[in-house]
This record gives C-alpha cells, structure tokens and sequence, in this order.
C-alpha cells in the first residue's frame, strides 16, 4: 500500500487554506483538478459544485490534525472514522504497468474510487490514506505547524517524532525568530544589569560624601 502517497491527499487538501492569514486556493474545478496530482482520470470529474463540497470535506479533515495536534487520540479517531463511513473506497490488487526484472508485475494494493462525484472519490482515498497512516505510526504522527501563523498540517515521518513544522522554509523562520527573541532578551537583561550597577554605584558615591 502507498501509504505515505494516499496520506498525503489530505496534508494537500487541508493545506490549501491558510485560517491565519486568510488565504485560500480552492476557489476553481482547476484548483481542484490540481489536487489529483496523477490521478487525472478521477480529477476529469470535478465541476464547479466540487468547490463548496470540498471545502466541507477540509474543513473535516482539518480537525482531525487538530484533535491529533491536542493529543486528542480519540477525537482524532472518531472524526476520522465518520469520514471513513461517509465516503468508503474499494481496495484492488494492481500492478498497472510496472515490472519487476524478470517482467512479472509489481503487484501492489491499490485503493480504487468509483464515486458519483470528484469529492466523494478524493474524500475516500484521503480518509483512507490517513487512517492506514494514523493506524500505523500513531496519533502523535499527524501534526500542524508550529510556526505562527502558518498552521499547515504535516505528516510526521522522523524516527525519532521530532517534526515540529510543515517546512524546512518554516522551520528556518521559526529558528531565526527564537534567535532574535533570546537576543532581545539577553539585550534586555544586559541593560537592565547595566541600569542596576549605576543605580547602585549613584548610592555608593552618596553615601560616601
């Protein structure tokens, strides 16, 4: 199973709205188009009722990265699984046209989508792919950045559970803002010892006079 590659359906989808700066990329069928990646067939689907549907479904994806953020195990669970019964998928052996050296098929699971409608076909491979995620690598794995106001979700995917942003871009900025933020502290303090040392020697010279 592609695991890390249906997963990322939904860090794409939630990711294309910015709550914290008020940005938000799925205003067209192109937009929504563009989230099929190679998936072009199913993207065929997708018209301009797509746009309100999809947003529904980001909106519930989004509080299950959330939930997980709070360490929230259950709600993350329950939010996920409600998303999985409103939307199943149908899980197909493939080898579509890939072999291996002797030419045999690389068989592989394949989660196939027969929906009515381009949401309801992304919506159950997303769903999917973030509960074989969640199942396998735990709760703690589903992450939004910490970087503010960035806010996207993330996927961790570190041996050691250290993920903390959605970027190297935000991680470096978030870096840089702790350093300037001790910097000014050190300042800070180094003024208020400096303010207190002449405070103090003002007192020594008039206690000598």
């Amino acid at each position: 199973m592609e695991l890390a590659y249906y997963s990322d359906y939904a860090v794409r989808l939630v990711n294309t709205e910015e709550p914290a700066r008020g940005k938000d990329s799925l205003t067209s069928v192109d937009a929504i188009r563009d989230l099929f990646g190679i998936n072009q067939s199913a993207a065929r689907r997708a018209t301009d009722a797509d746009v309100t549907r999809f947003r529904s479904v980001r909106a519930r994806l989004r509080t299950v990265f959330e939930a997980a953020d709070t360490g929230d195990e259950t709600l993350a669970v329950d939010l996920l699984n409600s998303l999985l019964l409103e939307f199943p998928v149908s899980p197909q052996i493939s080898g579509h046209d890939h072999r291996d050296d002797d030419g045999r098929p690389l068989w592989h699971m394949h989660l196939a989508d027969h929906p009515s409608n381009a949401t309801a076909g992304y919506a159950a491979i997303a769903a999917m792919g973030l509960a074989f995620h969640l199942t396998e690598y735990g709760v703690d794995r589903l992450g939004l950045c910490e970087a503010p106001p960035c806010r996207n979700a993330y996927l961790d995917t570190s041996t050691n559970r250290s993920r903390r942003y959605c970027s190297d871009r935000c991680a470096t900025r978030a870096n840089v803002a702790a350093y300037r933020a001790r910097k000014r502290l050190e300042a800070d303090r180094t003024e208020s010892t400096g303010l207190a040392a002449e405070s103090a020697q003002r007192t020594r010279a008039k206690s000598e006079r």
